[in-house]
């Protein structure tokens, strides 16, 4: 697999073992915010790999004085590399070799002050008193004796250390959670730690990624051709532009307008894509899909005959590229960690964006440049190869495009609808200087009527709601608190330009509960 060369290019990394817990991508994000090369596996799979520098266990919804705990042995990591080990994994470590954990009075969680009780060099440049979060209801009353206690909150032994010549690498425990924000000190003690402490190089920069990728993909592909569909997404256009570097014209790119894209989309797109010197195919089907979608209301079934009717005219364009053996996506590093979490795939809230089922069906193998990348290192990495910003600072648009921003059934005149609106949303975004200021926006039609007054006229016409979130990586989402000044001009200029939409309404729902998407 492409990972499998570029894990050759790099010298060293550090593994981030998974409990479970909610910051665990966070843990790891830190880390390549600081250009160190990471990866998340599963507690209870270990990786076979001899370029480990350092590891980090990660925090647990789980008790290690649970009988069902999720249970590893550190010694299968103690003295064999430095090891940092964040609230379940300090519990952990400190259970395993003697020393004693207890039910907490209460569930501490939140802000709390931590004092230095001992100079160490993980707290390098770290007042000795600071702020940091927790999140825990055990609480490590006793280190055992080959460790000793250097920091503390209130009633609770926040952080400890092995003694010299204990163990051949130096072991750390953190009671907090370093990788949060509202730990104010968490990133220089995850610096010390890599950098200090593990003697890691700071080689995962951008342009490292991108020779390293470049390389990984002439490997791996050689002197075949490679097909890859685009959306005109920041994942699809980053991942093309690394294969297209690396392969050049034997890269096939094809972007299919479903009818369900954004007013203009598909030409502005196709032009730019056109203007980067890609060897690209734009097909318009459009009236296909909207035929199959004629009378559908369900948003699951609209997603599937969606996700269906693009693989059958990807499979039909892509015969016509005989000579083709590799199917490029733009698979992200997320994606990746979601398929293998430690609790399994997660619930199905809504199928998938990204569609499957193609490289089986094309007998392809597959290229996935991306597959390493968090999506603000994708951008960095699009930026570093000189992307154009209306590329590469595109908000994300859901695959199904607009079949999932129009409610209920689609008809041409909804689309056009929504387009307008979504068109006149967006431009004000941009022209105010919000647009890059926020993770997402876009414009949904309802399937309500409702009563209005145009002139001395009775309307009874559709209602749009606006949607703006500001999030990292989508897996969480606040409402953008847009101006009102600004959604009074936006609502004013849909319901005059628009016939068809007399009311525009703000959501203001944060994910989770909802998601960004209303369907």
């Amino acid at each position: 697999m492409l990972e499998d060369i570029i894990f050759a290019l790099m010298s060293d990394f550090v593994l981030v073992l998974d409990f479970g817990s909610q910051f665990t991508q966070l843990i790891a994000r830190r880390l390549r915010e600081l250009n160190i090369y990471c990866e998340i596996y599963p507690y209870n799979k270990f990786p076979d790999r001899k370029d480990i520098k350092a590891v980090i266990l990660s925090g647990s919804p789980c008790s290690v004085l649970d009988e069902n705990r999720l249970d590893f042995d550190p010694g299968r990591v103690v003295g064999k590399y430095p090891v940092l080990g964040i609230c379940y994994g300090a519990q952990l470590i400190a259970h395993q070799y003697g020393g004693k954990v207890v039910r907490s009075g209460k569930r501490e969680y939140g802000k709390a002050l931590m004092t230095i009780e001992k100079d160490d060099i993980l707290f390098d440049n770290v007042d000795n008193a600071s702020q940091v979060w927790m999140s825990h209801s055990d609480s490590i009353e006793s280190v055992p004796e080959s460790f000793d206690i250097i920091a503390s909150t209130t009633g609770v032994n926040a952080a400890y250390v092995s003694k010299p010549g204990q163990f051949n690498y130096p072991v750390y425990g953190l009671q907090f959670h370093p990788e949060v924000v509202h730990s104010l000190p968490g990133k220089e003690i995850l610096r010390n730690f890599v950098f200090n402490i593990a003697g890691c190089n700071n080689s995962w920069t951008p342009d490292s990624i991108v020779n390293d990728t470049i390389k990984a993909i002439q490997e791996q592909v050689g002197d075949d051709h490679v097909i890859m569909g685009l959306s005109g997404g920041v994942d699809s256009t980053v991942a093309a532009t690394l294969i297209h570097k690396a392969i050049g014209n034997r890269l096939h790119c094809i972007f299919i307008d479903n009818g369900l894209l954004r007013k203009n989309e598909f030409e502005e797109v196709l032009a730019s894509y056109q203007g980067m010197h890609f060897n690209i195919k734009g097909v318009k089907a459009g009236g296909r899909f909207l035929s199959e979608l004629e009378g559908v209301t369900d948003p699951e079934q609209k997603r599937k005959i969606i996700g269906k009717v693009f693989i059958d005219v990807f499979e039909e364009e892509s015969r016509q590229i005989p000579n083709a053996k590799w199917l490029g996506q733009g698979t992200i590093y997320p994606d990746v960690i979601e398929s293998f979490s430690v609790h399994g795939p997660s619930v199905t809230i809504k199928s998938h964006h990204n569609v499957g089922g193609l490289p089986e069906k094309l007998k392809l193998g597959l290229v996935e440049p991306l597959r390493m990348l968090f999506k603000d290192e994708v951008r960095r990495v699009g930026r570093a190869m000189g992307i154009p910003d209306f590329l590469i600072g595109r908000h994300p648009f859901p695959g199904p495009g607009l079949g999932v921003r129009v409610l209920g059934e689609l008809t041409p005149s909804k689309v056009a609808l929504c387009q307008e609106a979504d068109k006149i949303y967006i431009d004000h975004l941009r022209n105010s200087g919000w647009y890059d200021k926020v993770w997402q926006a876009g414009a949904i039609l309802l399937p309500v009527q409702s009563v209005g007054v145009m002139g001395d006229e009775r309307t009874y016409e559709y209602t749009i709601a606006l949607r703006c979130v500001n999030s990292v990586d989508g897996m969480t989402a606040e409402w953008s608190h847009l101006p009102h000044e600004l959604l009074g001009q936006i609502s004013s200029d849909i319901i005059n330009k628009v016939k068809g939409i007399n009311r525009v309404v703000y959501d203001i729902s944060t994910k989770p509960p909802a998601t960004i998407e209303w369907e």
